[in-house]
């Protein structure tokens, strides 16, 4: 059975996560709980379908790699191409009665090639060529959700690309000379891409006292919302925050300060807990599986979960700008919880494949 090779301690902590998210939205928005618990049942699907498969024969396939690859940018192309504007970004790509954001595939798509392209090459990834290479692999994917505009997800897919750089073991004055190119490109994107409610978000970053009823509002409610809530915290459907409106989008990036508002800093230290797990169980696989594909594999999977969460606590406490990314299966969402399940099932399949 291929239930007794899978890691239950890595599973553990992603149901407890999943489990907290549930608990809030049944007291936030019980409208999404019975949905979202469908979502949930789709991924510890995919997670068991994809355990099943054994990776090294596709792996050696560059074609079927670069597939993945093609399917994310032909998927951003359709979204920007057709999708309706939700809230002025045009992210998520409509599939029958659902829709899905093509960003989170994106994700999905560059850690698969990055594996492949760093396993192959991280002997002589210091040169320049090579270096070169991979900013061309994140170009186009990075500009299409730019143009959506997705600022969220953009920072996420530059900070995998980067993620790679460190763990492939890159000299020092390549990883300067890369963060100089980033830092010229966020002056380009401030001077020309960001729009005015986008750079209004970041000013308002590092003066939280600006306009606290338009671009700070929904920081202040999450300080509120944490602050207010003591050891214990309020209560199951008794968080004033959350339950009279005052917390925008209780469900989705402020899902974290609902919670914590109702289970106090109790359930706060649990939910981190659970995260810190699920991080430690992933590098953990990571570093004892016995190629560099599979290594590389659950080390950009912990890099993405770790800036998913570094830019969703941030913004809730009001260290990072809010920026619409979600807390690893604690948020609502089918596209990132989906996601999230490809990524894990690849890893459990490392686990149960023995590739140790």
């Amino acid at each position: 059975m291929v239930f007794k090779h899978l890691d239950w301690p890595l599973n553990f902590g992603i149901l407890f996560l999943f489990g907290a998210g549930l608990l809030s939205l049944a007291s936030t928005a019980p409208d999404l709980f019975w949905l979202q618990l469908a979502w949930g049942t789709l991924a510890a699907l995919i997670v068991l379908f994809f355990s099943r498969i054994d990776w090294r024969p596709f792996v050696n396939h560059k074609n079927f790699l670069l597939s993945i690859y093609a399917l994310s940018i032909i998927l951003l192309g359709a979204t920007y191409a057709l999708a309706p504007a939700v809230r002025g970004v045009r992210a998520w790509l409509p599939i029958g009665p659902f829709q899905f954001q093509t960003s989170e595939f994106a994700k999905f798509a560059l850690i698969i090639i990055y594996s492949s392209f760093f396993a192959r090459g991280h002997i002589g990834i210091a040169h320049l060529k090579n270096i070169f290479v991979s900013v061309l692999y994140l170009i186009l994917p990075i500009a299409l959700v730019v143009l959506q505009p997705d600022m969220g997800s953009a920072l996420i897919l530059a900070g995998i690309w980067f993620s790679y750089l460190l763990i492939s073991g890159l000299q020092w004055k390549h990883i300067f000379a890369s963060l100089f190119i980033f830092a010229i490109s966020l002056v380009i994107m401030w001077t020309s891409v960001l729009r005015p409610y986008q750079k209004e978000r970041i000013i308002g970053l590092f003066d939280p006292e600006r306009d606290p009823l338009g671009v700070n509002y929904s920081v202040i409610q999450s300080k509120i919302a944490i602050g207010s809530s003591g050891f214990w915290g309020k209560g199951f459907g008794q968080g004033t925050q959350s339950q009279l409106g005052f917390l925008p989008e209780a469900q989705t990036d402020f899902i974290f300060a609902a919670f914590i508002e109702e289970w106090g800093l109790l359930g706060g230290v649990l939910v981190l807990s659970a995260f810190l797990a699920v991080l430690f169980r992933v590098m953990k696989i990571g570093m004892a599986a016995d190629d560099n594909f599979a290594k590389l594999i659950c080390l950009g999977t912990a890099a993405l979960f770790l800036l998913h969460f570094i830019l969703n606590v941030g913004s809730n406490i009001g260290l990072m700008p809010v920026i619409g990314v979600p807390f690893p299966f604690l948020s609502y969402g089918g596209s990132n919880l989906l996601v999230n399940a490809l990524l894990i099932g690849t890893i459990q399949s490392i686990v149960v494949h023995r590739r140790f």
